[in-house]
């Protein structure tokens, strides 16, 4: 549970800092411009939301993780709740990543 909260504080962190794009099509728009470098979708998104975006991801090649539920997601970004966000800065990435693969 502790990386859960470190994983939601770096997200909120990116979301303050610009550095993070939430909701379905924006987060379509910057894998397709190639400026996501990690994908993140709630465990309780719709299949066709997970498959869209796995799909899309793979051939992009773009890391994609399932993470916590729509509502813990879009708290952590000051939102209601989000199915999906994209990560455009190398540095969260990074540090994100080696969070998630801890889990």
């Amino acid at each position: 549970m502790r990386l859960n909260k470190k994983v939601l504080s770096l997200l909120g962190l990116a979301m303050r800092s610009g550095n993070l794009v939430s909701g379905e099509f924006a987060v379509q728009e910057a894998i397709r411009g190639k400026n996501a470098g990690l994908v993140i979708i709630a465990e309780d998104a719709s299949d066709n939301t997970k498959k869209m975006f796995q799909n899309q991801c793979n051939h992009y090649q773009v890391p994609l993780y399932h993470f916590c539920q729509k509502e813990e997601l879009g708290h952590a970004i000051g939102k209601e709740f989000r199915a999906s966000i994209a990560v455009t800065d190398q540095g969260f990435c990074k540090a994100l990543l080696r969070q998630l693969d801890k889990e």
